[in-house]
């Protein structure tokens, strides 16, 4: 299939394996959950009783003081003592094999491609890494949630983009499921199209 480069009538062809693949939905939010789940920091912990330090001695004897019988000042109903159900740290990463992945990002290419959210460009620069600049770029294409795929982004793409609101610039093989399905309209090279086929072929 053939793939039509904006602003110009050139064609370059493509793969049907990797931008014309049926849609399929439970695997692109699986895949997709998995890759948020997976950046997930699961950090969050707890001491219980164990964990807490002191209270090795008995606080005092079983029997006599008149008092209820402790065993550790550390105790759950204790002030200072540990909790009674602790939180610990948790991994929330989901397994996807690697198959399932590619075939997740050929899907969510394709589909883009389909819905006229996939553009291609000539190229991806600006003279001087002025933000008038990445936004006339942006413009140009009529693109506000962007993301912008490059072989080898610029300092001055970088730079003409840092502080546009919901616009990324990332290289080829740095794309991730999650940023291809946020984005409104997708920018990319002729150059990263092939590194992309490369790696999904």
């Amino acid at each position: 299939m053939e793939l039509t480069v904006s602003g110009k009538k050139q064609k370059i062809d493509v793969s049907e394996a990797v931008f014309d693949r049926a849609y399929s939905e439970a695997l692109v939010h699986q895949v997709v959950t998995a890759y948020m789940a997976t950046g997930r920091a699961g950090t969050k912990a707890q001491k219980n009783r164990a964990a807490v330090s002191g209270g090795g001695a008995k606080p005092w004897k079983q029997k006599g003081t008149g008092r209820a019988r402790a065993g550790t000042i550390r105790s759950p109903i204790w002030v200072g003592g540990g909790k009674t159900f602790a939180a610990s740290p948790r991994d929330f990463t989901k397994k996807v094999n690697t198959k399932m992945y590619r075939a997740a990002m050929k899907t969510i290419l394709s589909e883009l491609y389909r819905n006229d959210r996939l553009v291609v460009v000539d190229g991806l620069d600006t003279d001087n890494g002025k933000t008038k600049e990445g936004l006339a770029l942006l413009a140009k294409h009529d693109a506000k949630k962007a993301l912008l795929i490059a072989a080898e982004p610029s300092d001055n793409l970088v730079r003409s983009t840092n502080n546009i609101p919901y616009v990324y610039v990332t290289n080829a093989l740095g794309i991730d499921p999650v940023s291809l399905v946020a984005a409104d309209k997708v920018l990319i090279t002729v150059d990263a199209i092939k590194q992309i086929e490369e790696w999904l072929a």
